[in-house]
């Protein structure tokens, strides 16, 4: 199928407008991940760093749990009453979630209220994330021009990542001007309110979204049913649940958890490790524009196949030279590597799981398949790896990443070729 200019001026508009409201989405819950070295010991009692941070890890995990929630609720909102309404809706409850955090005093001032309101507010903000994703892919995946499909939907990752990173930027530029110790009093809290002020520039820019549902879909009486969802496409929720769970595990495993990795494991310091990181995600997130285009290319079953498999060969030795790693350069090349690996998943994220269910139970299918997945293994990954880590066993969650990695490259054999769904709508 052939567009016009004005036509593909307008799904590429569509493409930044949902996108952005994404980076926003994102920073706002990342930013609570990197800025946990500084604020650990004001939402809990003194205690060892490592056992602080397990806390914090806990409550990051927390807000993962209500992922499926989120899911399953703004992706039936998404099929029965269009993708806009709840891209709208759920960046405006992550402006809410973090506005709470960046006001909220802390142990010494409310005693237990304080961690209780902080797992509140991650809980808020977990539900949020649970069905942005879900609405977001679908939307760039239906909005994105045939045959470039790989390449355009992986903007949502581009985002997703660039989330990551502006709340990285964000943490190393307050470190500039402000002490650690000022850091740890309340310059943590600046990151919280910067994210709630985007929000509403993102609000704004999701309004203008142009809707892809078409009424003949949401007027279908299966549209937004988790009943029809299971009746009739039960074997590709699983098939999407199986590599997502590695999917996901990987990526918070080399994102999220790896700057505490370094500071914790490797012994560097919080500004070096932040450095470290900020190179290796702005590195991450622009691979992913290439690998989704690859996937134009070879398919998106090849690029899967490609992930679980070389995975599951290279995290031990890479996540084992990491432990014993000195030069930031090395780190970073290290890290690197293991994102490359990472992003011929990420890069197709959305759109491989997008292929796999009709446009009536789209959002919810790729909604609630990612979150499920998510909760159990993406949340978990900090909390999983510090409890190793306490427990001095810290190389078996090298083992855990490597065996969900296998599975993913075995789910990957059930992947069509020749995907039934998405692939003919215009």
């Amino acid at each position: 199928m052939s567009y016009t200019v004005s036509e593909k001026r307008q799904r590429i508009f569509a493409i930044f407008a949902a996108s952005s409201g994404n980076l926003v989405e994102w920073f706002d819950f990342y930013v609570y991940a990197f800025c946990a070295v500084y604020f650990a010991h004001i939402f809990f009692p003194k205690a060892d760093p490592t056992v602080q941070l397990l806390n914090t890890a806990g409550v990051f995990a927390a807000g993962f749990l209500m992922r499926p929630i989120g899911g399953w609720l703004f992706g039936r909102l998404a099929d029965r009453h269009g993708r806009k309404k709840s891209l709208v809706i759920s960046v405006a409850m992550m402006c809410a979630g973090s506005l709470l955090i960046a006001c909220l005093p802390g142990y010494d001032s409310i005693g237990i209220w304080a961690p209780i309101l902080l797992l509140v507010a991650r809980l808020f903000q977990g539900l949020s994330v649970g069905g942005e994703y879900g609405a977001t892919a679908t939307y760039m995946s239906e909005i994105a021009m045939r045959g470039q499909r790989g390449f355009y939907s992986s903007f949502q990752y581009v985002t997703l990542i660039g989330g990551q990173l502006l709340a990285v930027l964000v943490i190393i530029i307050l470190q500039q001007f402000l002490d650690d110790a000022q850091m740890r009093d309340w310059g943590w809290r600046i990151p919280f309110v910067v994210g709630a002020a985007a929000a509403v520039i993102a609000l704004m820019l999701r309004k203008t979204l142009t809707e892809t549902a078409h009424n003949l879909a949401s007027e279908n009486k299966d549209a937004g049913s988790i009943k029809a969802l299971f009746r009739y496409h039960k074997k590709a929720f699983f098939t999407v649940l199986g590599y997502t769970a590695g999917g996901s595990l990987s990526f918070y495993t080399f994102t999220t958890y790896m700057q505490k990795y370094l500071v914790n494991t490797a012994h560097m310091s919080i500004k070096t490790a932040s450095g470290i990181m900020t190179g290796c995600l702005l590195a991450y997130m622009l691979m992913q524009p290439l690998f989704g285009a690859l996937s134009d290319r070879i398919g998106r079953r090849n690029n899967m196949l490609l992930f679980g498999g070389l995975g599951a060969i290279c995290t031990i030795p890479i996540m084992m030279l990491l432990q014993g790693v000195t030069e930031p350069w090395v780190a970073f090349a290290l890290i690197s590597c293991a994102l490359a690996i990472v992003s011929f998943y990420t890069s197709i994220s959305g759109i491989v799981k997008a292929e796999m269910f009709p446009v009536e139970v789209r959002a919810l299918g790729v909604g609630l398949s990612y979150a499920v997945a998510n909760a159990l293994f993406g949340g978990s990954a900090e909390f999983v790896a510090l409890s190793f880590k306490a427990e001095g066993h810290e190389s078996l969650f090298y083992w855990y990443v490597t065996g969900m990695l296998v599975i993913a490259f075995v789910v990957s054999f059930r992947l069509p070729k020749k995907p039934e769904y998405l692939l003919n709508d215009h």
